[in-house]
């Protein structure tokens, strides 16, 4: 039998979405900024320091994953082409994982020449890089590439503007990587960078790519990885580091970055790629891991023209909602880019370059080990650990350690490490955020107030209606009505999974929680505030790669749950920026089964409708159901929409908003925002609290309600971001 490796698909109950890792990762910079293979050899050193970090599987040999991050070695590559390079900066390098199977290798080597002659650039030639198989134990060499490098010339447009041959080079790669699908695998295809790595242990890279024992082989910075795959199948595509990062440790919420990336596709533009950019899309390489899922995304920030600390400023923000000690300005830069992107949210440690300079951020919880330490005759080396190379005490000027939320960065150009403070005043200074925040935004609590409905049936009728039960009024809306705490119990539960049971449960019951794949216990959202949020915004979203006091056209809402009165003044905001639009998502009684389908593409084609007469709240209502008219299931009614949309490409254009008597449980709320929802009006369960809230005690009642309904989020959110 062969020996396995990661799958590409889906097999069996086998699914690479759910794959997971946490590793050990390093950079050594120097100041000076002249590139030397001392570079390369302290890097490595550092790189076989950190293989407690990795991990390996019944083959010894076989690694989960290793390699090198460092700047193009101009003077190597020019003495093993020859004197055809063009001048430094003037050309790139493709990394290629290509089958071993000749005839599509060939095919494919003819692909990317043809790609590159398509975009107006020159291919000077291709190399076979060297390894030595001895060094990799048997599935390693089993599913092993064949590795060549692609050296393509800058046309004549694009010599002097390195960047935007960069920019070239990144729409070769993605045109060639949708052409040729799963058989070819780009690690790095650059003009500043190169990658070497495999599906390797620590000790081994060094041994298997003769390319960095080469004295010629310098560098200026590099940055190495150790892989240790949890619950995972290694691969050589998913070895680290990727084109700008190494990373170490866990998106949790990828699966919803992932979906509203692909959402804001159909809004994205850039003046810097012009048409270019409909072919690199989609931005996200089906089948990454998380790590190449975010660096995917960051790569495509940087290329559209921010810089490498604003787009991690951007996709990682430290917490600063509850936080007094942060600067006027740097809150403003928060809460702007907030109304742009959510958060790629989990335990991490985030080791990126982009060839000019090199650093490190940790996530707002700063749950995982960061240590950094600066030499008097010139060196800056950071690891996930102290120890990684061997220095004397007398040559070390100064050392420190990763902190939440902040950046480390080392500007090789300026000869110096860059303080987080001076990095993110450069980065929040460019525009005027707080200014273009405090104008954009609407907030909901200074909207005037407005009456709820008056509802047309029995509040008894409607319970039943909706499928209230004894239990819901008196097990868990009471206690949350009197404490305003998530209500506990200690029986398990005993019913039949959904899928098999004979009651007819509610389309929630189908759905579980995510809980992330981790050993310590969650985030205590209590004592941990600081760093969590359940403040939403409502409105549409602008193009993703410019930014603009449009962008903060947002209705700024403290808490998903909306009271009756709070939705009321949401439907009947009246400004020149926002326009709300309900669709009733109920069906006719007489209609039967059959008419629940037509239902559904009724309110998926209104919705589509409304946005393109300029409404950008869209807010679903099931207030009409009575003995004529049944409600849709509304997480189908939500997703449903969301869906249509997204697929219409106006997904961003509005934010929904549900008004439904079915949802009463954290678990359906949960459920509800996961699949697109942006605010919800329990209106029947506010209503239920009649039968249950003492008299005079109503409003208390409910605010106790909407407050422990946060509590439940919080916690769920706390399971799906907890640490490693």
């Amino acid at each position: 039998m062969p020996p396995r490796q990661r799958p590409t698909r889906p097999v069996g109950l086998y699914d690479p979405a759910y794959e997971h890792d946490a590793c050990g990762v390093a950079f050594v910079a120097r100041l000076s900024g002249e590139p030397s293979h001392e570079t390369v050899r302290r890097a490595i050193t550092a790189l076989e320091n950190l293989e407690h970090r990795g991990a390996a599987g019944a083959d010894p040999n076989t690694g989960d994953g290793a390699g090198i991050l460092m700047q193009l070695p101009d003077e190597f590559l020019r003495g093993v082409i020859g004197a055809e390079l063009p001048p430094a900066g003037q050309y790139g390098v493709a990394v290629c994982f290509l089958p071993q199977e000749e005839e599509r290798r060939h095919e494919l080597e003819r692909l990317l020449a043809d790609t590159v002659e398509a975009e107006g650039q020159r291919v000077v030639t291709w190399r076979d890089i060297p390894v030595e198989k001895d060094y990799v134990g048997i599935t390693a060499n089993w599913f092993a590439p064949y590795i060549k490098q692609l050296v393509v010339a800058a046309s004549d447009d694009l010599a002097a503007d390195q960047d935007a041959f960069e920019r070239k080079l990144y729409v070769i790669r993605r045109v060639a990587e949708l052409a040729a699908g799963p058989d070819l695998v780009i690690p790095s295809f650059s003009s500043r960078t190169i990658v070497y790595k495999g599906m390797l242990t620590a000790p081994q890279l060094l041994g298997y790519y003769p390319d960095l024992q080469d004295e010629r082989t310098k560098a200026a910075l590099a940055l190495v990885h150790s892989r240790f795959s949890t619950n995972t199948f290694p691969s050589w595509e998913l070895a680290h580091p990727y084109r700008m990062i190494a990373h170490n440790g866990e998106i949790n919420t990828l699966r919803g970055n992932v979906n509203w990336m692909r959402a804001r596709e159909s809004q994205l533009r850039s003046e810097l790629f012009g048409d270019d950019l409909e072919k690199v899309l989609p931005v996200v390489r089906p089948g990454g891991s998380d790590s190449a899922t975010f660096d995917n995304v960051l790569e495509l920030l940087v290329l559209a023209g921010r810089s490498l600390p604003h787009a991690l400023m951007m996709m990682v923000p430290e917490a600063w909602e509850e936080r007094d000690d942060l600067p006027d300005h740097l809150r403003a830069f928060y809460a702007f880019h907030s109304c742009l992107m959510e958060p790629w949210d989990g335990p991490a440690a985030i080791c990126f370059t982009d060839g000019r300079v090199i650093g490190a951020t940790l996530d707002r919880n700063g749950l995982r080990p960061g240590r950094w330490m600066e030499t008097k005759d010139g060196w800056v080396v950071l690891a996930s650990e102290s120890g990684v190379l061997d220095e004397p005490g007398e040559n070390v000027l100064r050392r420190g350690r990763l902190a939440p939320g902040k950046l480390f960065l080392v500007d090789i150009d300026e000869g110096r490490i860059v303080e987080d403070d001076e990095v993110k005043e450069r980065v929040a200074g460019r525009r005027p955020y707080g200014e273009w925040y405090e104008n954009g935004v609407v907030r909901l609590e200074d909207l005037p107030d407005r009456q709820g409905r008056i509802p047309r049936e029995p509040l008894r009728t409607r319970q039943l209606a909706f499928g209230y039960s004894q239990e819901d009024l008196r097990i868990l809306l009471a206690p949350m009505a009197a404490k305003g705490e998530e209500p506990i119990g200690s029986m398990g539960n005993d019913v039949s999974l959904a899928v098999l049971s004979d009651q007819a449960p509610s389309l929630f019951a189908y759905f579980k929680q995510l809980f992330a794949q981790v050993t310590n216990p969650p985030i205590d959202p209590i004592r941990e505030s600081v760093v969590m949020s359940i403040r939403t915004g409502v409105g549409s979203e602008p193009n993703l790669l410019t930014e603009g006091p449009e962008h903060a056209h947002q209705l700024n809402i403290p808490h998903p749950i909306l009271r009756n009165h709070e939705l009321e003044a949401l439907r009947g905001v009246d400004s020149s920026v926002f326009r709300s639009h309900t669709i009733p998502i109920t069906w006719r009684v007489d209609d039967g089964p059959e008419g629940l389908p037509w239902a559904v593409r009724r309110i998926c084609e209104q919705a589509a409708e409304a946005i393109a007469y300029g409404a950008n709240i869209i807010v679903l209502s099931d207030r009409g159901v009575g003995p004529t008219r049944a409600a849709i299931p509304s997480l189908l009614a939500v997703s449903a929409v969301h869906h249509h949309l997204v697929r219409e490409g106006t997904r961003l254009q509005a934010g929904l908003v549900l008004e439904s008597g079915e949802p009463r449980e954290i678990h359906h709320f949960a459920t509800l925002i996961g699949y697109g929802v942006s605010a919800i009006n329990p209106y029947l369960m506010l209503e239920s609290l009649a039968d249950v809230a003492a008299p005079g005690e109503l409003d208390h009642a409910e605010r106790n309600v909407v407050k422990a309904i946060g509590k439940g989020l919080l916690k769920t959110l706390s399971k799906i971001c907890a640490p490693l």
